[in-house]
């Protein structure tokens, strides 16, 4: 067997190939996708049910080669990033041998699959779900942070009208816009899946519609701006200027003003009751000392519906001459100096006059029978009910002051971050209540909630994660550790507890075991 000589042109030729394949191994090896770290690349089997055992919220790629799954990787590093600490995302190739077996025993095949990978979902240690809304990092981030709520209205390509507002940046942007270019927009805040099917499927109109999901705590502001307090909220704008709410959305289409004329100023019907104007209010109340003033706007529905009773309570109020008070009103979205002056945010509003003096507020009269029993002994209206947080319970209210602090001191903690008008969260309160008064003799823990809409509250739950209300959270000894994602009733909250307390338990004994 001769041997090549290093001068030989032979040998120089293969000394160059060998280079070139190393070169083209190192280019690819730096090319290929940066996983991130946050990301769990998974081969065995003990340990992929360890991932499910400990982790709630799991998000599992299977590829059927280690390079099968690139896009997928570099976009599944972005979502791990987004979600961190509210979900996990997994990798397992089941190329390897290692990853074959895992595979095999879960019975995944994403080699059966034309793109070659497969992603699903494991919730509470067991399968969920196979993901397959859109492959996008807004899509995978919502999915993880409520696995089992609905799409994104955008996902649906029946929505495709829907102008789909995503910052408040875009928002201030669109009503500029508005001024110019648009006659009647309309805004509605969402986040329920009822507001979203009405729009899908009732919506086709030659005026602009957008929608805004306002849930997450970040447009706390934008919801105080716009009295957003239940969803949905329509918000009309005209020239980029919001003029009111609009309530009478009904169920169909036809239901959504179209003009201002035959939807917006309704002409108002033969009445005992006195309207007002900007012009007449002032002198009205100077002639009649005993006055109830309801401010009104045409397209409100508790408007509408209380409409009767006042037209009916007016009519022997207002024509008798020994009457205890009368009766007016004001569409305050025509005389907007005086709905202005007396603060008008919400309709309808009633309020009681003597003498021409603003007396009281009057939320409770909505009847002609309450209007003719208040006016026979015009007093105070009842105080307005407790808060959670002035009524006695085992829950711990807390505060920015001492959130911290407070919870250092408890092993197990649950904590409620919400909003006074959030409807999930008044469902919710009861149940936690419940739970916290079971466990209200145990030392080491504590179901504590932060009102989010107070002071300082505001930017302690922005640094707790909190992106809509209810959002529980799970701290141990101060930090924390999970979000919890369980039924929201008492089983839920004490089912939690109780297997925090079983782990205490085992650890105990295990420590006994081995002494």
């Amino acid at each position: 067997m001769s041997v090549l000589s290093p001068d030989s042109n032979q040998y120089k030729r293969g000394i160059l190939i060998r280079l070139y394949e190393l070169f083209v191994v190192l280019v690819t090896t730096l090319q290929a996708v940066k996983v991130s770290p946050l990301i769990e690349k998974v081969s065995d089997h003990k340990d992929f049910k360890k991932l499910l055992r400990t982790r709630t919220n799991v998000l599992v790629l299977y590829t059927k080669s280690a390079t099968s799954g690139d896009p997928q990787l570099k976009l599944l590093s972005d979502v791990a990033q987004a979600v961190k600490g509210q979900g996990t995302i997994a990798w397992v190739n089941c190329g390897d041998s290692e990853g074959r077996k895992l595979c095999k025993k879960v019975k995944v095949d994403p080699s059966s699959k034309t793109a070659g990978f497969e992603i699903l979902h494991y919730k509470d240690g067991t399968f969920h779900t196979e993901y397959n809304r859109p492959a996008t990092l807004k899509s995978m981030v919502a999915f993880l942070k409520d696995p089992t709520g609905a799409p994104l209205w955008e996902e649906n390509p029946e929505a495709k009208d829907v102008v789909h507002i995503e910052t408040e940046k875009v928002s201030i942007s669109f009503r500029s816009t508005a001024s110019v270019k648009i006659t009647f927009p309309f805004l509605v805040f969402v986040w329920c899946g009822n507001c979203i099917l009405f729009f899908e499927r009732n919506v086709v109109l030659p005026q602009v519609l957008a929608g805004m999901n306002v849930h997450p705590a970040e447009f706390d502001g934008l919801k105080q701006e716009f009295n957003v307090k239940g969803y949905p909220t329509f918000c009309y704008f005209e020239k980029g200027k919001f003029l009111h709410h609009y309530e009478n959305y009904g169920a169909t289409a036809k239901d959504i003003p179209v003009s201002m004329g035959t939807h917006l100023r309704r002409p108002e019907s033969d009445s005992a009751v006195f309207h007002l104007t900007d012009e007449s209010f002032d002198t009205f109340l100077e002639e009649h000392p005993s006055a109830l003033v309801m401010f009104y706007a045409p397209w409100c529905g508790h408007c509408k519906k209380m409409k009767p009773e006042y037209d009916e309570a007016a009519e022997i109020l207002n024509k008798d001459a020994n009457s205890p008070g009368v009766l007016a009103a004001v569409d305050a979205t025509i005389h907007k100096s005086v709905g202005e002056r007396f603060k008008i945010s919400g309709f309808p509003t009633v309020k009681y006059f003597e003498k021409g003096e603003e007396k009281y507020t009057l939320p409770h009269l909505r009847t002609k029978d309450k209007i003719f029993e208040w006016l026979q002994n015009p007093q105070a209206p009842p105080p307005p009910e407790q808060s959670w947080e002035e009524k006695p319970s085992s829950v711990s209210h807390l505060g920015a002051e001492d959130f911290r602090e407070a919870l250092k001191k408890k092993k197990h903690a649950l904590v409620m971050f919400y909003a006074p008008w959030c409807p999930h969260c008044k469902n919710a309160i009861p149940h936690f209540i419940t739970a916290a008064e079971l466990f209200k003799d145990d030392r080491k823990i504590a179901y504590a909630a932060v009102d989010c809409t107070k002071g300082q509250n505001h930017e302690l739950c922005k640094q707790e994660g909190v992106e809509g209300y209810p959002t529980f959270n799970y701290y141990n000894y101060g930090k924390f550790s999970e979000k919890y994602n369980g039924e929201r009733g008492e089983a839920g909250f004490t089912g939690f507890m109780r297997s925090l307390r079983g782990r205490d338990q085992e650890k105990v004994g295990k420590r006994k075991e081995e002494l």
